[in-house]
């Protein structure tokens, strides 16, 4: 005679790479229909990186370093800002956005039905493939300022550098999926939307440059140990060029801080769920 627990169903273990590769397989699909689209994103992109380019070689002739930046190690910090935020701008952001059109149209009753995780699928259905053309030209400059620094880069400085990054995807993320979940009060939170580029533009500039007056202290004390956007950028790429973090144990703050964040804004993301009323309630 068989025990009650052999004639139990099994438990349901969704295979989150599978559905991945199938969100990736259709947001190539989508892009190969509109081939125009691709085409000009993948233009104006290049167009904005090489505007950046030529605005600090500009102020390079003018000027010998930025803080303690030479030229070739600031386009090594810029490439390292790129690079975190084509990664965030191709994963994340068209889903992350798209959350509060969930809910205005009701679509997000269909999502919290699928027997998987509502997070990963609300972050991970579109792919912005062309924005991977912002990572290779990050990647190259990345190449190019390594090249022209005299001193090696170790192994591992490299190894700290890509985990270090992948520390910086996850704030920036932590930080849009915490902005999104307000959606479920507000509805449309295009404001909110918009404050997420406002605040992180102070990532696109080294935190050495955040000093001279109690202003600059402020958003240097703010955005370093109270939402660290100062150092997701900043940390790894001192490290990787091998110029000195003061304090030295800020290296380790940037990652444990993100941690925290990111758990803080799971359950941020849980509990606005929580509160969320179908739309055929």
């Amino acid at each position: 005679m068989k025990s009650a627990s052999s004639n139990s169903p099994k438990s349901f273990h969704p295979d989150y790479y599978s559905v991945w590769k199938r969100c990736l397989k259709n947001s190539l699909l989508r892009e190969l229909s509109f081939r125009s689209n691709f085409i000009i994103t993948v233009i104006t992109r290049t167009f904005w990186f090489a505007a950046q380019l030529i605005l600090f070689e500009i102020i390079f002739n003018n000027v010998k370093s930025i803080a303690d930046w030479s030229r070739e190690e600031y386009f090594g910090f810029m490439a390292t800002g790129m690079l975190i935020s084509s990664i965030v701008e191709s994963l994340f952001m068209p889903n992350v956005a798209n959350f509060s059109e969930l809910i205005r149209k009701g679509n997000l009753d269909f999502i919290l039905l699928k027997p998987i995780d509502s997070q990963f699928l609300i972050s991970t259905e579109k792919i912005n493939l062309a924005m991977l053309n912002q990572t290779l030209l990050a990647i190259g400059l990345l190449f190019y300022s390594i090249s022209k620094i005299d001193h090696p880069i170790s192994l591992m400085n490299v190894a700290l550098y890509l985990l270090l990054i992948v520390v910086g995807v996850t704030f920036f993320y932590s930080l849009m999926i915490t902005l999104a979940s307000t959606s479920v009060w507000f509805g449309r939170n295009q404001g909110l939307y918009d404050f997420w580029f406002y605040i992180t533009v102070f990532s696109r500039y080294p935190q050495q440059i955040y000093y001279g007056n109690a202003l600059a202290d402020a958003i240097r004390i703010m955005f370093s140990f109270f939402l660290p956007i100062l150092l997701v950028v900043t940390v790894p790429a001192r490290l990787l060029l091998s110029k000195t973090l003061e304090p030295s144990w800020i290296v380790f703050w940037a990652p444990l801080s993100t941690l925290a964040f990111f758990v803080l804004s799971r359950r941020i993301f849980i509990w606005s769920l929580s509160k969320y009323r179908s739309a055929s309630s």
